[in-house]
Formats: C-alpha cells, structure tokens, sequence
C-alpha cells in the first residue's frame, strides 16, 4: 500500500495584526502617563531604620534645605484647608491676594519658600518660572520676626476639629539656627507633636533592634 503523503504548509504566521496591537498599546501608556513635576525644591534627608510610611492626606510640611531656607506646604488632597490657610494669611496680613494668587497655593504641588513682602509676586509666578524665582525662604531666625509662626496659626485653625499630621523634612546638612526658629514656631502654637521624614534603611546586623526585631519574630512563630 503506498503512502500518502501529506503536503507541508507554510508555517508562517501573519504578525502584522500584533503589531499593530504592540503600537496601539505603546502610544496609550505614553499619552497616559504622568510625569513626575521637577522638584524646585531638593532636600536631602538624612538615613534612619524607620518602616513608618509618611501619611498622604491631612500633612502640613515644613521642609529646610541645606542652606538654612524653611518652605512651608499642605498635603494636595487637603484643599479646603489650604483655601482657608491662604485666606486666614491674606486678611492678617492686609495682602490684598487675588483670587487667581489664591489658587497658585491652592494647586498640586504647592509651596511657599518666600516672606510676606515677596508672597504676591510669588504667588504670580508660573509654576515653570519658579526655578528663576529667587527664593529666600520664610523668616524663622529672628525671634520677632519669626513668619514661620503665622503660618502655623492659619493652618492649625484651618485643621480644627480634625487630625493635622506635622512633618519636618529637614536636610542632613540643615542648619540648626532655622531648624530651631521653626520649633519655636511649633511651641508657640502649643504643637508639641511632629514627625521627621528620613531615607529609611536597613537594620544593622548585630544592633540591637535587630536583636529584638529577630526575637520578636522568633517568638511569633
């Protein structure tokens, strides 16, 4: 009996449906992709062994770089608060602050790294002109000029009735005169309470957290 002999076929595949899926698939993740904003303001924090996250909502930061400047910020999804931060500055202050100066610190991304005198033309600065602004942060040194103290008052009244997270991230290099003016600011409006953000690393080997850490696990077991 003869055999029969099956005809090869191509193996061969049409990839040119793939590949217009690959290109559609690109050119949506590179439309819809957010880009993280430059950072105008660079701080170098210093290292510790905390595993504590630092809270997202209901955050007032006072950031020190290392030239001694203090900046001043709200966490974004805290707007209500800062449009009441903003207000309660204007009127004590006599600013006369526009409605569209308002929303500057209202925005995502916000800071204020200015004394009062220089806030409105601050606040008139785009957002990609501020590199060029020249910032020479908020006055905390001198004990009766101390602009840190406002600041606070506005944003503890703002945060009344709710939890206020308060954060320092100072540089490693920060110079202790600013970081004292803005604990002076803290004491005056009776916040006794405050986080540090470090860059968090690992446990030593042989310290003894990580002798009570091991125990703690061993005995969990």
């Amino acid at each position: 009996m003869p055999k029969i002999k099956i005809p090869r076929k191509s193996t061969s595949i049409d990839m040119t449906a793939m590949c217009d899926v690959a290109f559609l698939l690109l050119t949506f993740f590179i439309l819809a992709t957010k880009t993280k904003p430059p950072e105008v303001l660079s701080v170098e924090t210093p290292s510790s062994v905390s595993t504590r996250v630092a809270p997202e909502n209901n955050v007032v930061l006072i950031s020190m770089d290392k030239t001694g400047r203090v900046f001043f910020s709200v966490s974004d999804k805290n707007k209500p608060e800062k449009q009441a931060i903003i207000e309660a500055i204007d009127k004590s202050r006599k600013l006369g602050l526009t409605a569209a100066q308002k929303n500057a610190f209202i925005k995502d991304n916000s800071f204020i790294g200015v004394p009062f005198s220089e806030l409105p033309a601050f606040l008139s600065t785009p957002p990609e002109n501020l590199k060029s602004f020249k910032m020479e942060g908020i006055p905390v040194t001198d004990t009766l000029n101390n602009q840190l103290l406002e600041w606070m008052t506005a944003a503890k009244s703002a945060f009344e009735g709710k939890r206020m997270d308060l954060l320092v991230k100072g540089d490693n290099n920060a110079l202790y005169p600013s970081f004292q003016g803005v604990i002076n600011a803290f004491k005056k409006n009776d916040l006794m309470k405050f986080g540090m953000i470090t860059n968090p690393e690992g446990i030593p080997a042989g310290s003894e957290l990580a002798k009570a850490n091991y125990n703690a696990a061993k005995t969990a077991k």
